[in-house]
């Protein structure tokens, strides 16, 4: 299952950066030094993955990005991601 799961957040970091580099605007909203937490809203699987990653690192203290996405198809050009950031209460 890990390496499954590692496959499809590298294919989705990968694409999230080549929207990115295609849309920098994106990178003026975001905070300087961040965690990016990948949620698929059609692979609960990768989700849970991937919060469960962010739970282990509940030390650290930088930012969390959270981004939305459909992985399948994966298109950001068409159905770009949702992004974000927590706001500390």
């Amino acid at each position: 299952m890990k390496d499954s799961v590692v496959d499809r957040n590298l294919e989705l970091v990968a694409s999230v950066m080549r929207f990115i580099l295609d849309q920098p605007q994106v990178l003026d909203r975001l905070p300087a030094d961040f965690r990016l937490v990948l949620l698929p809203d059609d692979d609960p699987e990768l989700s849970r993955y991937n919060f469960d990653l962010l739970a282990e690192q509940a030390e650290q203290e930088q930012p969390v990005v959270f981004v939305r996405l459909k992985s399948h198809p994966l298109n950001l050009k068409v159905r770009p991601p949702q992004v974000y950031i927590p706001v500390p209460v």
